[in-house]
């Protein structure tokens, strides 16, 4: 099969086509041949080294081990079954759950040994994958395509509008709102939990599209006077953040808070470092959530919320498999609408 391996940490030239043999499942899983996956910041920070560059590179404390195949929203059919998997499985189009765990059921994702697709196991940046059958699920829309564009960054989403407990008629601020995680923390926050949102973003040129996905306001970052645009924009302080940008907005988000507001981070595109005034995070009463994938209720929950219009597929643009090394440069882009997809 053709795929896309990792072969170091470093630019896109660490990107390699190769022609490898397909895998075969083990007695628990399933052979996948990939229709499309979608990009994530994920495996392009683990190519750069964002995560590190030895040992706790990846989600595991051993590290990434090279060649890898990144990837990991991905969509395809089962066209095989190891021996203890129901062999009517053959045939299912299925979207896969990212990682697996041996955490108890909602904790899967702070397990210690989580291991995620296209870090820890070969992922989607190919013709074909294996995977444990329990982890698929049937694809919640027709299209392949739309279909791909959750997983990760759904999930990721999810988690974190639950986190905060987002009730009717709370106002969220939700930055980077044109992205696969903060397009989705839109129509999630809006849609499913009847928020007021707040959407930031750098150009406004996709305004509309946002309010049509669920934004009630909409202001851009590049604005000399943000702050006062977000206050306005939601008549006061907001109740909750939903970042994914870090430090570039980090200050931003908590002097727009309420008193006893919430800042829930996934991401950190604008800077992972930053300077906090501890002061600010007490005399506020301000409450912190760090926040990453998300357990496998919640993504069931997400599936069936697809299915029912409740959240849509926003999709920027598809590259072939072997325009891999483009499709992570035009990722880094600065105003995009949705996710970035690859095609086998």
């Amino acid at each position: 099969m053709k795929a896309v391996q990792v072969i170091g940490y470093g630019d896109t030239d660490q990107l390699k086509v190769v022609d490898i043999p397909i895998p075969e499942p083990k007695s628990d899983e399933v052979l996948v041949k990939i229709k499309v996956c979608a990009i994530n910041n994920t495996e392009i920070w683990m190519r750069e080294g964002a995560y590190g560059t030895g040992e706790k590179s990846g989600w595991r404390p051993e590290g990434v081990k090279f060649p890898r195949i990144p990837g990991s929203d991905i969509t395809g059919e089962i066209v095989s079954a190891g021996s203890q998997v129901d062999k009517d499985m053959v045939g299912r189009r299925v979207v896969l759950f990212p990682f697996t765990s041996s955490g108890e059921e909602g904790t899967e994702h702070i397990a210690e040994d989580m291991s995620f697709i296209g870090s820890e196991y070969d992922g989607g940046y190919a013709e074909y994958v294996v995977w444990p059958a329990d982890l698929c699920y049937e694809m919640p829309l027709e299209d392949f395509a739309e279909s791909a564009v959750f997983s990760v960054s759904g999930l990721t989403a999810w988690h974190m509008v639950n986190q905060i407990q987002a009730k009717p008629g709370e106002t969220i601020l939700v930055t980077g709102a044109n992205g696969g995680v903060g397009s989705l923390n839109v129509q999630i926050a809006a849609n499913v939990f009847g928020a007021k949102v707040i959407a930031v973003v750098g150009d406004l040129k996709d305004e509309e599209k946002l309010k049509e996905l669920g934004a009630q306001q909409v202001v851009s970052y590049q604005s000399e006077r943000l702050t006062e645009d977000i206050l306005e924009a939601a008549g006061g302080p907001v109740d909750s953040v939903l970042d994914v940008v870090g430090d570039a907005l980090f200050k931003t988000s908590l002097d727009v808070l309420k008193k006893g507001g919430k800042f829930c981070i996934s991401g950190s595109a604008g800077g992972q470092q930053t300077n906090l005034d501890f002061r600010t995070l007490y005399l506020k009463h301000i409450t912190m959530y760090g926040s990453v994938l998300g357990t496998r209720s919640e993504f069931k929950e997400m599936l069936v919320a697809i299915a029912e219009g409740k959240i849509v597929p926003v999709i920027d643009r598809r590259f072939p498999l072997d325009e891999a090394r483009e499709a992570q440069k035009y990722f880094k882009n600065k105003g995009k609408l949705g996710k970035i997809l690859l095609i086998p």
